[in-house]
């Protein structure tokens, strides 16, 4: 089911000055009280014009055909029926440039590196308090990213192509191949070219041992 909700902050003419954040924000998350509290912050925050919520990848992919002016999509991991993650590869040949924070209850570091390895632009637990939100926002805002504090880089050289480290991602997260084909709009022997690929970088026979030793490498 989607919701959208507009901000009284912006329902009179605003100068520059007044300009929010972020025009319109897709907030994807199946936990249904979250989702109204999270969207009704924003809007007391001043941060988005309209904040539309729907509780599934597919809802969400539906929403961003049909509507424009999306900047920002604040993602669960944790969704019924299909990881959240699943939607970054679909929106990496659409709207490659739409920035996607990740929002879960999940904040050890394989959740936040996977999502960095996805193509998120940022983290948050929803452990976070008020002020942590704002100065998210405001971050993606503004052009950069937003992850925890501390955590060690991802690794800057890595031997595999975009197209290649999105098929390990959807592979970490226990794609199997006909799945992957459909998240990435790829053939299946396209996707068996790309894990050859993967596997012989790796130097690994199987799909276990792929992930195991990606993760040990820093690439997810």
């Amino acid at each position: 089911m989607m919701t959208a909700i507009r901000s009284e902050h912006c329902s009179c003419a605003a100068g520059p000055q007044d300009s929010l954040p972020f025009n319109r924000v897709l907030l994807v998350d199946d936990h249904a009280l979250f989702a109204q509290g999270l969207a009704g912050l924003i809007q007391q925050e001043g941060l988005a014009e309209v904040v539309e919520t729907v509780s599934s990848v597919e809802e969400a992919s539906e929403s961003l055909m049909q509507r424009e002016g999306v900047e920002l999509i604040l993602l669960d991991v944790s969704l019924e029926g299909e990881s959240g993650l699943s939607l970054l590869p679909k929106l990496s040949g659409k709207c490659p440039q739409l920035p996607v924070v990740i929002i879960s209850s999940s904040d050890d570091e394989r959740t936040i590196r996977e999502a960095r390895a996805a193509g998120a632009r940022g983290f948050l637990a929803k452990s976070a308090g008020r002020m942590a939100f704002v100065r998210m926002m405001t971050a993606i805002s503004k052009g950069r990213d937003y992850f925890p504090g501390g955590m060690a880089p991802l690794a800057r050289a890595v031997p595999l192509t975009p197209r290649q480290l999105e098929v390990l991602s959807l592979l970490a997260q226990g794609f199997p191949n006909k799945r992957i084909c459909q998240s990435l709009d790829l053939t299946e022997n396209t996707v068996k070219t790309h894990l050859k690929a993967i596997f012989t970088q790796l130097g690994v026979q199987n799909r276990t041992e792929c992930v195991n030793k990606a993760r040990d490498r820093g690439w997810l």
